[in-house]
């Protein structure tokens, strides 16, 4: 907490938004938890993280239209100052001198433009940096204002950005089912993705089942236990399970994964399914919403071809 606590205070300084940021804690790295005891606030942190990068792209447009209304009202401003700054200055002599006045009495006049536009003062730029520019420009090759595309610009900020508002709220409604169902559901499924070699095997074929390399190591595990009639029921699979430490909610979404065919049991194919869960979520890795093809037992798939 106290490491968290500096960080805020940290960014607080050097990132100037009124918001304040939202910083995730978890334990981003492939190995077990040293220390298991904020494991549930890691999940936490981690699937609203998820959450957080699955609404990027229905906020991009809505972030692209603000963007547009901070440089529409900037320009407005900037059109203002640098007018009023052409006007001030002298045609032929004491252009040096009248230059220094009006940059030393620049708050004075964002003040008088404030009052006379009615612009909010958060739309001005930061005063002492524009004085250190204005240094180095010739204020009377500003242009002057013209009215023209000034209304141009008002009528962007009053209507035509408030007609756009309902377009954008259609647009997510009607983009949402693609994020949930696409290209983001592909990337929750990655984690379980050991490597680009596996994804150009699956590519070839989905016939290699991804547990077959720790079958072995699970079927001692599962004829330890007793099995009847060659399945285990949940009492006989419990207590295993929960030696991993997981959560109950964890483990609950492990056996609904890994229980195939809804019986209530687990075979042997099931149970290495579900100790490959296990492990993959004591490395921090997550869990797919639904199984995807190379996590399906063989003798499912062969099931689910015959009922087809």
């Amino acid at each position: 907490m106290r490491v968290y606590g500096a960080l805020m205070w940290s960014l607080g300084k050097v990132i100037n938004t009124p918001e304040v940021l939202r910083v995730y804690i978890g334990s981003f790295w492939s190995e077990p938890l040293l220390i298991a005891d904020n494991r549930r606030l890691f999940e936490l942190e981690e699937q609203d993280l998820f959450q957080e990068i699955q609404n990027l792209p229905r906020n991009s447009a809505l972030r692209k239209l603000n963007d547009l209304v901070k440089r529409a009202r900037m320009v407005r401003v900037h059109a203002h100052i640098l007018s009023r700054l052409r006007k001030e200055m002298p045609a032929l002599f004491g252009k040096g001198h009248k230059k220094k006045q009006l940059i030393s009495e620049l708050p004075l006049l964002f003040a008088r433009i404030q009052m006379e536009q009615h612009i909010p003062p958060g739309d001005f730029p930061d005063c002492a940096r524009m004085q250190e520019q204005l240094l180095a420009q010739d204020l009377t090759r500003f242009p002057l204002l013209k009215p023209r595309l000034l209304d141009a610009l008002e009528e962007l900020l009053t209507r035509d950005i408030a007609a756009l508002m309902p377009l954008l709220r259609r647009e997510e409604g009607e983009a949402a089912p693609g994020v949930q169902g696409g290209a983001f559901e592909g990337a929750r499924r990655g984690p379980f993705v050991e490597g680009a070699e596996e994804e150009e095997e699956e590519e070839e074929g989905e016939d290699e089942w991804v547990v077959t390399k720790d079958k072995a190591k699970y079927d001692e595990i599962f004829y330890g236990l007793c099995p009847m009639g060659g399945k285990l029921s949940g009492r006989q699979a419990r207590g295993w399970m929960v030696g991993s430490k997981l959560p109950r909610s964890v483990l609950g979404r492990i056996w609904q994964l890994s229980d195939v065919d809804r019986d209530g049991m687990l075979d042997a194919e099931e149970f290495a399914l579900a100790g490959h869960l296990i492990g993959a979520k004591l490395e921090g890795r997550g869990l797919p919403n639904d199984l995807p093809p190379r996590l399906v037992p063989p003798s499912k798939r062969r099931q689910k071809g015959s009922a087809e």
